[in-house]
Order: structure tokens, then C-alpha cells, then sequence
């Protein structure tokens, strides 16, 4: 059976018009994936021959560290990776186990890129331990040690997407350990360290990552098929009846109604409100920047990117994903009388206001100084003028269809990140530091935020010529974007 599944995830793949629908898309994910690759090969020679430059034993000081690889790789699969799913229904209907749907639907997350990355780390590094004269034996079930705890993040994160009191938890906690150790608290890396190491030192511990995955595994496949049924997520919480007019919209025609159709979704749907809560956690990034707390970032190129952030959450988080917040019944909107520039500006102020609001929020950072709110502003009106822009523009390429109610459903696309999304957002970041760049660096201070504040109005007076051209991307891409709305895997 589960040969035939393969046979069918492999069509599936194929067929997809996500692989033969946008094949520029497909070069450049495929281009980030082997620099990601090369990346991690690079990281390993750093990490052994780094730490002997240093002074201190390899081994010793990676090991400190890897406490905090597996939350960073744990926060990178929450955010970024896309549950592979199964089109789970037309299989219940069949003569086949849910016990054999469960297993190989979570199967099919080990392959998954998020994991099998690690492996161009841990392999080399594993191997330039033997070479250096480590042990092979001792290096190897440090090896298989540190990839158990990899692939027990896949199941964590497979219910902590899941469950979301348990997400909450999973945040208190990093928070607290990372806390603890900025203010020189407790240093829980003394600890950690000496048990990744004891991985080498002691053959038989690599027993305990060896069982916690066994238990993972097993709570994952009793959560997954205990929901595994047709009517799951169909019964509903009686709850009492709300009237939400809006008629203060009505006077501004078709937009009011578009307007009032977004605020509908964002307050009733679970997967538009996380969007808008995490805009507004994006309004505190710039805390990581503007405080000098991590020398890296203290300098005035990065606090431009920093202010793209904390001014654009709602934009990123939510403005990605226009058109596709419309997916489940956008085929009857493309058979009405509906203009597309009206759908698209509706759209355009949504993600304004959002950037305006964010901004609001956004002036304790008169803290750190005026420049750093001045620098603040001038992201916000490149955001309002140039990304808002390339965000709708880039949503016509971003055919990823969205189910509201999925969170209700098991192995459902919960993630409000995605690779696709990831790429295109790279011009909206790289442009206004660019741009500051060659005004700070090239003409004198001040003027780098100057330039940016010039482009970003230049962008909202030339807006609605912009909107004829997106409008025409947008129709020009219609059919495309149907058809991938309509496939189920």
C-alpha cells in the first residue's frame, strides 16, 4: 500500500501546477536549496576548525551550542515548513487502514527538506571528527544522536501545529531559557552541553534521543488517527448569533464591501487572526536591532531592515497572501461583475492601514532616538509606496490555495509561510537598504532615510498606473490561479 501511495504523491508532484505553472519560481527554489546546502557544508568546517582556532575543544563547543540548533531548527519548521499533506477523505471511502494513511502521511515529513538539511552539517562534521582522530564509533552515535533530536522537532512541531496551547508553551519556555541567559541568570547550556556530549562519550545514551523519537512517533500517530475521520472538524460550537454591518463602509461603493468582506475573515477565522497577531509581534523585531544588544545588528544598514519589519508585519504576514485569503470561493467571484482594480485596491488599504497602525505602535522606539522613529518612518512610507505594491503583484505568482477551517482538519495546511513567499519577499527588503546605503554612504547622513521617503511617495503618486499594471498580471494569470485553487494536494 504504501508503494501505491509513492506512486501517487510522485503524480501528484508532477501534475502539480506549482512545479510546471511558474518554473522561474522552481529555478530559484531550487538555486536557494543547494546555496542552503553549500551553506551548512561551509558551517561544519567553521564550527571544528573555528572553535580550534579559538582556543577550545571542537566537540566540547559545538555540543554547548546544539541546544540552541534545535530551537532554532524547531522555530524554522513552525514558521516555515508546509505539513506535506495527503488528500486524506477519498482514501477513508476505501478497504484501507487508518493506521496505514497516519503512518505514511507522517512519513512523508521526515523526507521533508527541513530535515534532511542538517545532514549537510552533521555529515561532514562527523567526518572531520573521525578524521581529527575522534573515534569512529563514538562519532557515529553522536551523529545518530544529534539527527534522533532533528526528526523528534518534526513531531513536535507536527503537534505543536496542532495544538495551539502547546505552541504557547513552547514560546514561555524558549523565552524564559533565552532570557535567563541574556541576563546572566542561568546558563543552561552548561548543562545541556554535558549531556550532547556525554552523545559521544557514552555509547549507551544515545539510547534516551533513540526512545524519545519512538514516543513522538507514537503520540503523533494516536493524535493523527484519532482525528482521522470524515466528519472531523464538521460539528460546530453553537455560539450566539453577531450582526456585523459596517455600515459605515457602505459610502465608499464596492471597496466598502471588499473592506468589509477582509475584516469579516480576519475576526471569524483562526488562520487570518494568528496573521494579525503576528503582525503585531513584528512591531517588537526591531528590539533585536535598535538595542545594541547583538553587535551584528547595531549599525544604521541594519536597523533599515529592521524598520521594514516592524512598519510591514501586517503586510508580510497577511498582504502575501492576496488573492489566495479568497481561494475557497474565489471561481464565483471571477464570475461576477467584479473589476479587478477595485478587488486590488480594497486589498491596498487593507495592507495601508495595517502599515499605519503598525507604525503607531511602533513610536515607543523614540527611546533608542528620533532617528531611529525617523528611520521607522521612512520604512513605513516605502512599505505604503513601493512594497504594498510589490506585495499584490507578487500574490498573482503565489497560487496557494487557503483553507480557513483547516486547523480543524487533520494533516491541514496550517502554515502562513512558504517557501514561494520567502523568495519574493527578498526585493522588499533588499531595496530600501539599498537605497539607504547610497544616500548614507554616497551623498551624507540623513540622506539615505531622504531617498527612501522619495521613493516611497513617488510610488503612492504613481499608484494607480501601478494598479493597471498589476491588474493586468492579475488577469493575465486568471486561469492559472483557478486551476490551482482547485487541487486538493
Amino acid at each position: 500500500m504504501f508503494k501505491k501511495f509513492i506512486s501517487l504523491e510522485w503524480k501528484a508532484f508532477f501534475r502539480s501546477s506549482a512545479l510546471t505553472g511558474n518554473l522561474v519560481i522552481t529555478i530559484l527554489k531550487i538555486i536557494g536549496a543547494l546555496y542552503f546546502m553549500l551553506l551548512f557544508v561551509g558551517m561544519s568546517f567553521i564550527a571544528y576548525f573555528g572553535a580550534e582556532d579559538s582556543g577550545s575543544e571542537p566537540l566540547v563547543a559545538v555540543n554547548k551550542y546544539v541546544l540552541y540548533y534545535l530551537i532554532a531548527d524547531l522555530t524554522l519548521k513552525l514558521l516555515l515548513q508546509k505539513i506535506p499533506v495527503i488528500n486524506v477523505k477519498p482514501l477513508l471511502t476505501l478497504n484501507i487502514k487508518r493506521s496505514t494513511i497516519v503512518n505514511f502521511a507522517i512519513g512523508k515529513t521526515l523526507v521533508s527538506f527541513f530535515n534532511t538539511i542538517h545532514l549537510f552539517f552533521l555529515v561532514p562534521f562527523t567526518i572531520i571528527l573521525v578524521a581529527q582522530g575522534h573515534g569512529g564509533i563514538s562519532s557515529l552515535l553522536w551523529f545518530l544522536g544529534i539527527l534522533f533530536f532533528i526528526y523528534c522537532n518534526n513531531f513536535i512541531n507536527l503537534l505543536l501545529d496542532s495544538k495551539t496551547n502547546l505552541l504557547v508553551g513552547f514560546v514561555v519556555i524558549v523565552g524564559a531559557i533565552i532570557g535567563l541567559q541574556y541576563y546572566g541568570v542561568f546558563d543552561v547550556t552548561e548543562y545541556t552541553g554535558t549531556f550532547f556530549y556525554s552523545l559521544y562519550s557514552t555509547n549507551y545514551m544515545v539510547a534516551i534521543p533513540a526512545v524519545l523519537l519512538i514516543v513522538l512517533w507514537v503520540i503523533t500517530f494516536k493524535y493523527f488517527r484519532n482525528h482521522l475521520y470524515l466528519d472531523t472538524g464538521l460539528s460546530k460550537k453553537h455560539e450566539e448569533a453577531r450582526t456585523e454591518n459596517y455600515n459605515w463602509l457602505n459610502r465608499y461603493g464596492v471597496l466598502g464591501t471588499f473592506l468589509k468582506n477582509d475584516i469579516r475573515m480576519i475576526k471569524r477565522n483562526k488562520r487570518s487572526r494568528s496573521s494579525v497577531i503576528m503582525s503585531f509581534v513584528f512591531v517588537f523585531y526591531g528590539l533585536l536591532f535598535f538595542t545594541g544588544a547583538l553587535e551584528m545588528y547595531d549599525n544604521t544598514f541594519m536597523h533599515m531592515f529592521a524598520a521594514i519589519f516592524v512598519t510591514g508585519g501586517f503586510m508580510f504576514t497577511f498582504g502575501q497572501f492576496v488573492p489566495s485569503w479568497d481561494s475557497a470561493y474565489y471561481p464565483l467571484m471571477m464570475s461576477q461583475n467584479i473589476k479587478y482594480k477595485e478587488y486590488i485596491s480594497a486589498k491596498w488599504w487593507l495592507v495601508v492601514i495595517g502599515t499605519i497602525i503598525s507604525t503607531i505602535l511602533a513610536t515607543f522606539y523614540l527611546y533608542f532616538g528620533a532617528d531611529i522613529y525617523l528611520m521607522i518612518i521612512a520604512a513605513a512610507v516605502f512599505n505604503i509606496g513601493v512594497n504594498s505594491h510589490l506585495v499584490l503583484l507578487g500574490g498573482a505568482y503565489v497560487k496557494t490555495p487557503i483553507d480557513l477551517g483547516s486547523a480543524k482538519q487533520a494533516f491541514g495546511d496550517k502554515k502562513a509561510f512558504n517557501v514561494k513567499t520567502m523568495l519574493l519577499s527578498l526585493p522588499k527588503m533588499l531595496l530600501p537598504m539599498a537605497l539607504y546605503a547610497i544616500g548614507e554612504g554616497l551623498i551624507g547622513k540623513h540622506w539615505g532615510v531622504i531617498l527612501v521617503i522619495a521613493t516611497g511617495v513617488l510610488g503612492f503618486a504613481f499608484r494607480n498606473t501601478v494598479f493597471k499594471m498589476i491588474e493586468k498580471v492579475y488577469k493575465t494569470e486568471k486561469y492559472s490561479t483557478l486551476h490551482s485553487y482547485k487541487q486538493k494536494n
